[in-house]
C-alpha cells in the first residue's frame, strides 16, 4: 500500500493511496464509466468502482443530485477499466462530448437503448429449468 503524506495547518496527515492494480475482496479493482438516460432523453455520465451498487442507488433515487432530479435511471452504456486514471480520463472525455456524439456511441453498442441493468440481481432461469428448487 502506498502512503501519501500532507501537511495541513502544521498537522501531518497520512492517507493510504490505492495502487492502480489494487485488490478488493480477493478480486482486482474494476472501474466503470457509464451513461444513464431518463424517459425524456436526458443523459448522465458517471464513474464508479461498484457498478451494481451505484446503478441501484440511481434507480432508487437514493443519491441527491442530477440523476434524482431528472430521473435518469436506465443504464444504456458502460465501459470497464482496470486503472482509475484511465476511467477518470474517459469520463471527462465523454462529459466533454456533444449530445449527438454520445448518442452515436450508445446506439453503436446498444441500438435499442435497453436497460443493461434491468435484470441485475434477479435469479436467472434457463429454458427447461424447473421452477422449484432442487436440493
Amino acid at each position: 500500500m502506498l502512503i501519501a503524506t500532507m501537511q495541513i495547518q502544521g498537522v501531518l496527515s497520512i492517507t493510504p493511496v490505492l495502487p492502480s492494480s489494487a485488490v478488493r475482496d480477493g478480486f482486482h479493482y474494476k472501474f466503470w464509466v457509464y451513461i444513464l438516460v431518463s424517459r425524456t432523453g436526458t443523459l448522465y455520465t458517471g464513474i464508479t468502482g461498484y457498478i451494481d451498487r451505484r446503478i441501484s442507488q440511481h434507480k432508487m433515487d437514493s443519491i441527491e443530485g442530477f440523476t434524482k432530479k431528472y430521473k435518469a435511471h436506465r443504464l444504456v452504456y458502460y465501459e470497464t477499466f482496470d486503472h482509475v486514471q484511465n476511467a477518470v480520463r474517459r469520463e471527462k472525455q465523454l462529459k466533454g462530448w456533444r449530445r449527438e456524439k454520445k448518442i452515436a456511441l450508445i446506439e453503436k453498442a446498444n441500438p435499442r437503448w435497453q436497460d443493461l441493468a434491468e435484470h441485475w440481481g434477479r435469479e436467472m432461469r434457463f429454458r427447461g429449468q424447473p421452477l422449484e428448487r432442487t436440493p
